[in-house]
C-alpha cells in the first residue's frame, strides 16, 4: 500500500529523520541539496565579488533564508490551488503592469517598479510566475496539441506582459516572460508546421523589431558583434569579463586573489558578471563544477516534470524547469561573450533579492506538483 506521499505504508524499513521531515514539508532531497550547493557556491564567490564586505554577505544570507521559505512555504499548496488562483494571479499582474506604465516609479532610466510605501517592487517579478501558470490553466482541460485557435489566445497571453515590459523598458525580463509561457505551448505538443511558421515570422520580423528597440539595446547587440569597436565605452564590459575569465586558466588564480574582481576592473561583479568572479578565481574547474550543480538542479526538475500526472502540472513544471535553464543559459552566454549583454542575473548567486525569491517560489511549485501526486496502489 502507498500513501499519498509516495511513502509506502507496509514497508518495514523505518524513515530516517531528515526523510520524515523532507516528506512531511513536501521538499524534494534531491532538488533540495542542488539548490543548496549552487546557493553555498554563490555565497563564496559573492564574498570575493563584493569586496569582502561582511553586511553585504549577511544581506544575502537572509535574503537566501527568505527565499528558501518562500519556496517551503509554497511547496505546502496543492496544485488544485495552484490552478485556481492562476488566472486572477496574472490578471493581478497585468494591472499592476500597467500601473508601473501610468505612474512607476523610474530608476537607472527604466520605469520598473511600483512605491507602495512598504514595499518597492517590479511587477514583472509575479509575471515570470503567472505566465507559465495561466497559460497552463488554459490548457488544463483542452484537447492536445493546441489547435489554431488557442494557440491564438496562448499569444495573446504571452504577448501581453511581455509587450507591456518590454516598453519600460526590460528587454531581458520580457525575453524571459515569453520564453515562459512559448515552453508551456512546446510542451503541449506544438504541431510541426507551426513552428515551422514561428521560424519564418521570426526571421522575417526581426527588422521590425531592431525597428523598435531602443538606442541602447541596438548598441547592445552591435556590441556583441564587434566589442573593439568601443573599447572603453559600450564594450568595456564584455571586454573586461573575457579577460577575467581567460586569466582563471583551468585552476583559477585562487579565492579572494582576482586582479580583475578586486582592483575593480570588472564592473557588475557581484550581480551580472559574477560568473566572470568565478572563472578568474576558480578557473574553468570551479565554473564547471557550477555549471554540474545547474545540470543536477535542471535535471531533476525535468523529471519530476516528467513524472507530473496531469497536464496542467506536467506544463507548468516543464516550463519552470526550462525557463530556469534559459536563466542560466542567458547569463553565462552574456558574460562569456557568445550572447548580447541583457541584464539577466545568475540565478541563486548574484547578489540581489527579488528575483531569487521568484526563482525559489517557482521550485516550491515544482515540489507541490511532485509531492502531491496521487500515486495508485500496488
Amino acid at each position: 500500500m502507498i500513501a499519498s506521499e509516495g511513502i509506502r505504508l507496509d514497508d518495514p524499513r523505518p524513515l530516517s529523520v531528515a526523510t520524515r521531515v523532507l516528506k512531511g514539508l513536501h521538499l524534494d532531497g534531491v532538488l533540495l541539496a542542488g539548490l543548496i550547493a549552487v546557493s553555498v557556491i554563490g555565497l563564496f564567490v559573492l564574498y570575493s565579488a563584493g569586496g569582502q564586505d561582511p553586511q553585504l554577505l549577511t544581506r544575502q544570507i537572509i535574503r537566501i533564508g527568505v527565499a528558501f521559505l518562500a519556496m517551503i512555504l509554497v511547496a505546502q499548496v496543492p496544485p488544485k490551488l495552484l490552478r485556481l488562483w492562476a488566472p486572477w494571479m496574472y490578471l493581478l499582474g497585468l494591472g499592476l503592469l500597467v500601473l508601473v506604465l501610468v505612474g512607476g516609479d523610474i530608476g537607472k532610466g527604466a520605469r520598473r517598479w511600483l512605491d507602495l510605501g512598504v514595499i518597492r517592487f517590479q511587477p514583472s517579478e509575479i509575471m515570470k510566475l503567472a505566465v507559465p501558470l495561466m497559460t497552463a490553466w488554459y490548457l488544463h482541460e483542452r484537447p492536445l496539441p493546441p489547435r489554431l485557435r488557442e494557440l491564438a489566445v496562448l499569444a495573446a497571453l504571452i504577448l501581453a506582459p511581455t509587450v507591456l515590459i518590454a516598453r519600460q523598458p526590460d528587454l531581458g525580463t520580457s525575453l524571459l516572460i515569453a520564453s515562459s509561457g512559448v515552453f508551456v505551448v512546446l510542451l503541449a505538443g506544438l504541431q510541426l508546421r507551426y513552428l515551422i511558421s514561428l521560424a519564418v515570422i521570426g526571421v522575417a520580423g526581426a527588422p521590425l523589431l531592431w525597428h523598435f528597440m531602443h538606442d541602447y539595446q541596438r548598441q547592445r547587440v552591435l556590441t556583441f558583434l564587434n566589442p573593439e569597436t568601443d573599447p572603453l565605452g559600450s564594450g568595456y564590459h564584455i571586454i573586461q569579463s573575457k579577460i577575467a575569465i581567460g586569466s582563471g586558466g583551468v585552476f583559477g588564480k585562487g579565492w579572494l586573489n582576482g586582479t580583475q574582481a578586486q582592483l575593480e576592473f570588472l564592473p557588475e561583479r557581484s550581480t551580472d558578471f559574477i560568473f566572470a568572479v568565478l572563472g578568474e578565481e576558480f578557473g574553468l574547474l570551479g565554473l564547471i563544477s557550477l555549471l554540474i550543480a545547474y545540470l543536477w538542479v535542471i535535471a531533476r526538475a525535468l523529471v519530476m516534470a516528467v513524472e507530473a500526472q496531469d497536464t496542467f502540472s506536467r506544463l507548468l513544471a516543464g516550463s519552470l524547469a526550462l525557463t530556469f535553464f534559459v536563466y542560466v543559459f542567458v547569463n553565462t552566454g552574456m558574460v562569456t561573450g557568445l550572447l548580447p549583454v541583457v541584464g539577466v542575473p545568475l540565478p541563486l548567486v548574484s547578489y540581489g533579492g527579488t528575483s531569487m525569491v521568484t526563482l525559489m517560489v517557482g521550485f516550491g511549485m515544482l515540489m507541490s506538483v511532485h509531492s502531491h501526486k496521487k500515486l495508485l496502489a500496488t
